[in-house]
């Protein structure tokens, strides 16, 4: 997980490296608050189980702005997809970008799964510097998302060369790497709120990103070193 610089530890009890360490379990392994908790106490260091919590909302989406600018080429032909997480008993739509190799491209928080909420990822994915132009976009049967890019190659927003091509089982790709990010926010029980769920997300998925070896120097037999 990247180091944040110092500055943003000022006024910590505990030295950054053991925040960080806390932080990267949690996002990474299927481990509750209160079994780091008791981890870390094997080790000497007391640790209440809320205060990790309240480090993971910090440092969690600080990790994900410091990959920006250190993340390798991505390919030209995107996976995307929406999934289903439930926050404060209310479901909401995260949907989620892969290139052709796996890599994350980009993520989105929403309330719905319309055209409007398609177009708001699609713009949030094409403002991020690190993505390359995508070329193709592959999408399951959701007809928001033809709508959306027909929309956005009206008014100019996308290449009218970009192709959108919709086909059954054309997405396994995105759906078989829902199931991290899934299976971690159910092991976490849920977020109580839609800030707190967009933090963790962020976390999350830059702990993915590291996981897969997206990361400039970073391969998938270093990235747990």
């Amino acid at each position: 997980m990247p180091l944040a610089p110092a500055s943003l530890f000022r006024g910590r009890h505990f030295d950054p490296e053991i925040i960080t360490l806390c932080v990267r379990w949690y996002l990474r392994f299927s481990l509750s608050l209160r079994d780091l908790e008791e981890i870390m106490a094997e080790r000497g260091l007391r640790i209440d189980h809320t205060t990790i919590w309240r480090w993971t909302q910090v440092y969690g989406p600080e990790a994900q702005r410091r990959l920006q600018g250190q993340i390798k080429y991505k390919r030209s032909t995107w996976h995307i997809d929406e999934t289903y997480i439930k926050v404060a008993g209310r479901w909401k739509y995260l949907f989620r970008a892969v290139d052709s190799s796996g890599a994350t491209v980009d993520f989105y928080l929403s309330d719905t799964r319309d055209r409007q909420a398609a177009r708001y990822f699609f713009q949030k994915a094409l403002n991020n510097p690190d993505n390359p132009d995508p070329r193709v976009f592959c999408v399951d049967g959701n007809r928001s998302y033809p709508a959306a890019v027909r929309q956005m190659q009206g008014d100019g927003e996308l290449s009218e060369h970009v192709r959108c091509r919709k086909r059954r089982y054309l997405n396994n790709r995105i759906e078989s790497d829902h199931r991290h990010i899934k299976r971690r926010l159910r092991a976490m029980q849920g977020p109580r709120t839609a800030a707190t769920a967009w933090r963790t997300i962020q976390g999350l998925e830059a702990i993915h990103m590291i996981r897969k070896g997206q990361m400039l120097g970073i391969t998938r037999r270093n990235r747990d070193a």
